[in-house]
C-alpha cells in the first residue's frame, strides 16, 4: 500500500486517498503536461540550434485577403473564395499536425487510463472545429465584433452543449485541464525571466499591487458570505492572476472540490466578455493615450484572449485620426501601443504570478486550513498538493532565459532573434488554448452552473470593482507618465 494524503469529498469533509508516489510521474495529468511541454521546447531548441524552426507543423489558419494588386497578404479575410485555395496548399501541413497531436495524446491519454476508442473521434471533432474557429475568428466582420478565436471557441462550445447536446462518452476528448496545463507549461517558454526584467519595475509593481489586493478582496468577501475558503481562493485567483489558468492551478493547490474550478472559470469568462466592450469604450470617451488604455485593460481584464481583443480594439480607435487619441503610429497609420502595454501588464506582469500564488496557497491550505478541519498538518503535503505543471512553467522559463541570454540583451533583439523559436511555441500554445476553451464550452451546462447560487457571483464581482477602479488609478494617475511613454515617444 502506498502512503495517503488528504483530499476533499463532495461534502467538503477530509478523506484519505491513495498516494501514487513515483507513479505520479506517468499517471498524473500534471506530469504529462510537463513532459509534453518540455518535449515541444526541446525539439524547438534543437531545430533553432541548427538554424531551422518547427513552424511548418505549428501553423494556424491565416487566410488573409487580396491587396490592390491581387496579391494575398496577411490580415482579416473577407472573401470566402480564398478559403479553399488556402487549405489546398496547406492540407499536408494540417494532416501532419493532426497526426502529431494524435500520437502525442494517444500515449498520454492511454497511460492516464482513458479509452482511446472514445478519445479518437472526440479529438477529431475538436480539431476540425478548431480549424473552423480559427478561420471564422480571422474574418474581418467577426474581428470587428471582438470575437477572438478563444472566445469564439467558448461560445460555440456552449451553444453546442446547451442547445444541441453531445454523447457523454465524448467528454473523454474534452480534456480541459490537460490542455490548459500543457499550455501553461509552454507559456513559460514565452516568458523568460529577462522579459520580466525588461518589462520594467513599474509594470511589475502595478501587476503585483493588483494581483494581491484583488485576491484579498475576493477572498475576504467570499468567506464573509459563508463560501468555502477553497472556492474563495479559487475565485480570487481567477480574478487576480490569469483567469482560467489561475483558477485551475489554485483549485489543485488548495484541494478544491470538483465544481469549484468550473464556477470560477464561468465567472472569469462572463466578466472578461463584458470588459471587452466596457474598457475600450470608456477609454475612448476619455481619449486616453493608447499606452495608458492598454495598461488599464491589462490591469482590469481577466483573460488573455479577451484582453488582447480589447487592446486591439483600442489600437484600432487610436489609428483613426478623427478620434484624436495619442499614440505612436507607423507609416501605415497603425499602432500597437495598447497591445504592447497590455502585454507588459497582463501577459508578463500578472500571469507570472501563477507560480507564486500556487506555492503560497498550497502552503497555507496545508498548514492552516487543514488544521481547522481536524487534519494533522503535514509539511510534505505542500509538495503533493502543489500543481506540478507550474514547475514545468518555471523550467521552460529558465531554459529560454538561459538560451536567450547567449544571443540577446534587450527586448527588441529578443523578438528578432528568438522569434523563429518562440513563435512556433506560441502557436502550439494557441492551439491548446482553442482546444481548452472549446472543451470548456462543450462541458458547460447552464443548469449546473445556476445551482452554484448568487454568492460566488457577488464575491467575484467585488473583485471586478476593485480591479477596474484600482487599475484605472494606477494607469492614469500613479504611473501615467510611464504608460504614456510606452507609446508616445
Amino acid at each position: 500500500m502506498g502512503k495517503t494524503q488528504d483530499a476533499w469529498n463532495e461534502s467538503g469533509e477530509p478523506e484519505k486517498v491513495q498516494r501514487m508516489g513515483w507513479k505520479e510521474l506517468y499517471l498524473k495529468e500534471d506530469w504529462w503536461a510537463i513532459w509534453l511541454g518540455l518535449g515541444f521546447v526541446i525539439v524547438a531548441l534543437l531545430f533553432f540550434a541548427n538554424g531551422s524552426s518547427i513552424k511548418w507543423i505549428t501553423l494556424v489558419p491565416a487566410i488573409g485577403h487580396a491587396d490592390a494588386a491581387g496579391k494575398i497578404v496577411a490580415g482579416q479575410w473577407t472573401d470566402f473564395s480564398l478559403i479553399a485555395p488556402y487549405f489546398a496548399s496547406h492540407i499536408g501541413q494540417y494532416i501532419a499536425q493532426f497526426i502529431m497531436w494524435l500520437v502525442i495524446f494517444t500515449i498520454s491519454i492511454k497511460t492516464l487510463g482513458f479509452k482511446l476508442r472514445e478519445f479518437y473521434p472526440s479529438f477529431l471533432f475538436i480539431y476540425v472545429f478548431s480549424i473552423i474557429i480559427f478561420v471564422a475568428g480571422t474574418n474581418h466582420t467577426v474581428h470587428d465584433l471582438n470575437l477572438e478565436p478563444p472566445l469564439l471557441a467558448l461560445l460555440l462550445g456552449m451553444a453546442i452543449s446547451n442547445f444541441i447536446g453531445l454523447p457523454k462518452w465524448m467528454d473523454t476528448g474534452f480534456r480541459v485541464e490537460f490542455y490548459i496545463k500543457t499550455a501553461i507549461v509552454l507559456m513559460g517558454a514565452t516568458l523568460p525571466f529577462t522579459l520580466i526584467i525588461w518589462a520594467g519595475p513599474v509594470a511589475i509593481v502595478q501587476a503585483s499591487i493588483v494581483s494581491v489586493l484583488t485576491w484579498v478582496v475576493i477572498y475576504f468577501v467570499a468567506t464573509k458570505m459563508g463560501i468555502d475558503r477553497r472556492l474563495a481562493a479559487t475565485l480570487g485567483a481567477g480574478g487576480a492572476v490569469c483567469g482560467v489558468s489561475g483558477a485551475i492551478a489554485i483549485a489543485g493547490a488548495v484541494g478544491a472540490k470538483k465544481d469549484h474550478a468550473p464556477i470560477a472559470i464561468s465567472l472569469v469568462i462572463v466578466w472578461a466578455i463584458v470588459m471587452i466592450f466596457v474598457l475600450p469604450g470608456v477609454s475612448k470617451s476619455m481619449k486616453l493615450p493608447a499606452g495608458v488604455a492598454g495598461a488599464w485593460i491589462g490591469t482590469s481584464e481577466f483573460a488573455d484572449a479577451a484582453g488582447i481583443a480589447a487592446a486591439k480594439t483600442y489600437d484600432d480607435y487610436a489609428a483613426d485620426p478623427t478620434n484624436n487619441i495619442p499614440a505612436t503610429k507607423d507609416a501605415e497609420g497603425k499602432t500597437t501601443d495598447a497591445v504592447n502595454a497590455f502585454t507588459l501588464m497582463k501577459v508578463i506582469g500578472r500571469d507570472s504570478w501563477i507560480g507564486i500564488w500556487a506555492f503560497v496557497l498550497a502552503l497555507v491550505s496545508t498548514t492552516r486550513w487543514d488544521r481547522k478541519t481536524g487534519s494533522k498538518p503535514n509539511p510534505g503535503e505542500i509538495w503533493w498538493r502543489f500543481p506540478k505543471f507550474v514547475l514545468g512553467f518555471l523550467v521552460c522559463s529558465i531554459i529560454i532565459t538561459y538560451v536567450s541570454s547567449l544571443y540577446v540583451h534587450d527586448f527588441k533583439a529578443y523578438k528578432a532573434t528568438m522569434g523563429p523559436m518562440v513563435g512556433p511555441i506560441l502557436q502550439l500554445r494557441t492551439w491548446l488554448f482553442i482546444f481548452c476553451f472549446f472543451s470548456i464550452g462543450l462541458t458547460t451546462r447552464f443548469r449546473e452552473l445556476a445551482s452554484a447560487g448568487v454568492k460566488p457571483f457577488m464575491a467575484f464581482t467585488s473583485g471586478v470593482v476593485v480591479n477596474v477602479i484600482l487599475g484605472f488609478i494606477l494607469s492614469t494617475v500613479v504611473f501615467v507618465e510611464f504608460w504614456t511613454k510606452v507609446g508616445v515617444q
